[in-house]
């Protein structure tokens, strides 16, 4: 007993559901668990509450169990329901009798004739966790409601802890205006006396042992039952208690199935058999192992000493075996984890960050494996053993599923929190930020700044009164100032044909964790690429809109690293199944969206943002001889240049061919390629002889300088959907020839920022470069244009250059391409 009153769990379960693992994956609203009546007697006991009770769903079993100990009492956790629309609730009873019960379960589907059965016979009832809305049909108008049928309310151990200040805040700035106009509203007579004056109650909500005493309800004063139980009705109990957060959820969901499957198949033999078993054990139940006998000792030695013995080793290990391989790794080489086996007297809310560690190390660690298999299958097109390797996926979800669980449901409800805040808040600043929070989700962040180019929208939406931007990434340093975080991946995926290409696998948990801790309001995917997908299944399991740029790309560099054009048509099958995930797509051009139209996804979903460009980066004024100073290139040389991934997807033997006559007709010209790529060497040997340089990856400082330096950029690209490098190339002032198909062909004004040729037609496009060559007038004057041009595109935050929304000044582009469009075929 407190000195000072008395302690009480109020929410604690004991009755065993059949079937916990259909719970735990489909949400199904039975959390009832597998624990012994007398083990949570000892336990709350142990961690200091003054009276015990097991409010079991509608039945009295756990608690009659333990009802000849001293200090107990019954009482029992009741499902009723709004008999209007079979809205649920749950409403805990407590210190009833046995006769009560029954009268209790004749009334219990209508929360009226229950609320008036207890009011009539003074049983102490709390309503359980009032926000959480387990058929989804709680409305704000439901809240009301019960604001006049209950005086008691729970602040839930097992939930949202901002959710319950709300509710908290709620209920202490009631006053009788309030309360009078509810009632006249709902034609409903408010319960007791003082219905504005609420009592609060806390309870762990525990299903499993393990969080028993978690939270819990203290009466001060109160010394002895009859006290504890005046002081509930005159409303004078106060929460206590450690919050709960969705790791804890978790926790609780992994110690019910492991006690249920435990029980099912007597895993208590092995026990002294198995590190692993043993960890799990003492980790999901709470109770002690003895120590661990010859057997298992041999056992923890043969471990450590497993790199020495290669009969030990497994070469091709099944999913199981490698959860009991990796699992056993983790324990035996971490002390605190093998501190977990010895030390059952930590606090199980200790023992859940150790639980969270093991599990998102060994999740990890399968992850690695697994998309290494996958790419690896990918790669050498051996499609049999992708399917057989993806089919073994399930087994990673089951090992995390709980966690996905936890996380979703602590994120879940806030509509109806915030909306109740709003009406009964009393000037209570909304738990969830007022400024919006997006976060970008990409792949190929980097120090040039992609994710500020390829999402321009997203990017600027951090000025004042705009949502605030944060850029994840893995295995990339960050490129921007303020919330932006590069994970450190779990691992990483060369491609033997192309190594410039590396793949990281993003943590999953620890991404999930950090983007429930930020409360970001809106995810959006730069790529569709392995943070794409972390994208995907964290806005799923916080349950907050997602939203995608589109990457066309994606198919054509499948099919470059396999040497396998039937992988394109499966990356599309990929691309159009993911992209079909999202509220809406931003696309960067209209042949963009023409393309993800043409593959199933609305025209409705989709929207043209223009990539921008740095006008400041890419300037005509570093214009400094770098061809001559960096290569030794002749200054009277004239300079074609070519930037981007060297693929022969992007029709580089378009260029190759063209390229061989103009050195043909002029001898005072030089083909200079930027970048890297599958085709390089095969481009080197084609052009072995002509005056070429192949300058490789530059930097974006070198890059700017290259483009200013030289005198006109090509691409023969009819798949580009960004046309990237053409903006960069134009705000350089250089002009540029692009082909008649592509996105590429949006940025480009003809005959005015430069030239267009048939696509595919080498023939043509050598005529094209001829022509503008041969009329250095028109180079001069495309040049100035370009540069001009360019402006309009500016990244840079100048109002007088950002004055067309991107979809206005897309139609505008389009109406001055189809007067000025003049395709060159000379």
């Amino acid at each position: 007993m407190d000195r000072h009153g008395l302690k009480v769990d109020l929410h604690v379960h004991s009755k065993f559901s059949k079937r916990p693992s259909q719970w735990i994956l489909q949400k199904i609203d039975c959390p009832e668990s597998f624990s012994e009546p007398s083990k949570i007697y000892d336990l709350a006991r142990k961690r200091g509450m003054d009276l015990v009770t097991i409010s079991d769903h509608n039945s009295l079993d756990g608690s009659l169990e333990i009802a000849h100990l001293e200090g107990t009492f019954l009482s029992e956790e009741v499902t009723t329901y709004f008999p209007e629309d079979r809205c649920k609730l749950h409403v805990l009873t407590l210190d009833i009798t046995e006769e009560q019960h029954r009268e209790i379960s004749r009334v219990r589907e209508n929360v009226y004739d229950l609320v008036g059965l207890l009011h009539e016979q003074g049983i102490v009832h709390v309503l359980a966790h009032p926000f959480y809305s387990m058929n989804d049909r709680l409305t704000p108008e439901h809240f009301e409601r019960l604001l006049l049928l209950f005086q008691l309310f729970e602040l839930n151990g097992a939930r949202n802890d901002d959710q319950n200040q709300a509710l908290k805040h709620i209920l202490t700035n009631l006053g009788p205006e309030v309360v009078d106009h509810l009632a006249d509203k709902h034609n409903l007579e408010p319960v007791g006396e003082k219905p504005w004056l609420k009592g609060l109650t806390a309870g762990s909500d525990d299903h499993s042992s393990l969080n028993i005493a978690r939270s819990y309800t203290f009466v001060p004063g109160a010394e002895t039952r009859e006290d504890f139980f005046q002081g509930l009705r005159d409303r004078l109990s106060e929460p206590r208690g450690t919050p709960a957060g969705p790791k804890t959820m978790a926790h609780n969901l992994y110690g019910i199935a492991y006690q249920f499957y435990k029980s099912k198949f007597q895993l208590d033999r092995y026990l002294h058999k198995n590190l692993l078993l043993r960890f799990i054990d003492a980790v999901l139940t709470g109770t002690p192992v003895s120590e661990p006998g010859l057997f298992s000792r041999l056992q923890e030695f043969l471990w450590s000493r497993r790199t020495h013995i290669p009969f030990l080793h497994n070469q091709a290990p099944t999913m199981a075996d490698l959860i009991q391989r990796e699992g056993e790794s983790i324990i035996a080489s971490n002390p605190r984890l093998r501190q977990c086996i010895d030390d059952i007297e930590q606090s199980p809310w200790t023992v859940e960050k150790d639980w969270f560690d093991f599990v998102n190390d060994a999740s990890e660690r399968i992850i690695r494996h697994f998309a290494d298999s996958v790419l690896e299958s990918l790669s050498t097109a051996k499609l049999f053993n992708l399917f057989q390797t993806i089919g073994s996926a399930a087994s990673v979800y089951s090992l995390t599923a709980p966690f996905f669980v936890g996380f979703r449901l602590f994120n879940q409800d806030w509509e109806l929190v915030d909306e109740c805040l709003k009406r009964y808040g009393h000037g209570w600043a909304a738990l969830k930020a007022e400024k919006e929070r997006v976060a970008v989700f990409s792949d190929t962040f980097s120090q040039d700044g992609d994710v500020a180019r390829h999402s321009p929208g997203l990017f600027h939406s951090s000025q004042e009164g705009e949502p605030s931007l944060s850029v994840l990434t893995c295995g990339h340093p960050p490129a921007v100032s303020g919330d932006s975080f590069s994970f450190d991946p779990v691992g990483s995926f060369e491609f033997p044909d192309d190594p410039a290409i590396k793949l990281h696998y993003p943590p999953l948990l620890e991404m999930l964790k950090h983007c429930y801790k930020q409360g970001f309001s809106h995810i959006h995917a730069s790529t569709p690429g392995p943070m794409g997908l972390a994208a995907l299944l964290i806005s799923r399991i916080l349950d907050v809109p997602l939203t995608a740029s589109y990457d066309a790309a994606f198919a054509h560099v499948a099919a470059d690293l396999t040497g396998d054009f039937g992988m394109e048509e499966l990356a599309w099958k990929y691309l159009s199944w993911f992209y079909a995930q999202m509220k809406t797509i931003t696309v960067p051009s209209r042949a963009a969206m023409e393309e993800l139209a043409s593959r199933g996804i609305s025209r409705e979903r989709i929207h043209v943002q223009l990539v921008p460009v740095d006008t400041r980066m890419f300037n005509p004024h570093k214009r400094n001889g770098f061809w001559k100073t960096r290569y030794g290139l002749d200054d009277a040389s004239l300079n074609l240049l070519h930037v981007g991934r060297l693929s022969l997807a992007d029709n580089l033997d378009v260029l190759v061919d063209a390229f061989a006559r103009v050195a043909r007709a002029r001898k005072d010209v030089h083909l200079i390629i930027v970048g890297e790529g599958p085709y390089l060497n095969t481009m080197r040997k084609k052009l072995k002889g002509l005056p070429c340089l192949f300058a490789g990856r530059l930097g974006r400082e070198d890059l700017a300088m290259a483009y200013a330096c030289s005198d006109l950029f090509i691409t023969p690209s009819t798949t580009d959907v960004f046309g990237e490098q053409i903006l960069e190339a134009q705000s350089s002032g250089l002009p540029a020839i692009v082909s008649d198909q592509g996105g590429a062909r949006e940025n480009l004004i003809a005959r005015e920022t430069g030239l267009v040729f048939p696509a595919n037609d080498a023939k043509a496009l050598f005529s094209a470069i001829m022509y503008s060559l041969d009329n250095p007038g028109l180079l001069t004057a495309m040049r100035r244009k370009a540069r001009e041009n360019s402006q309009r595109r500016s990244m840079l935050p100048d109002p007088a250059l950002n004055t067309l929304s991107s979809l206005d000044f897309c139609r505008n582009e389009h109406k001055d391409r189809s007067r000025n469009q003049e395709t060159v075929m000379l």
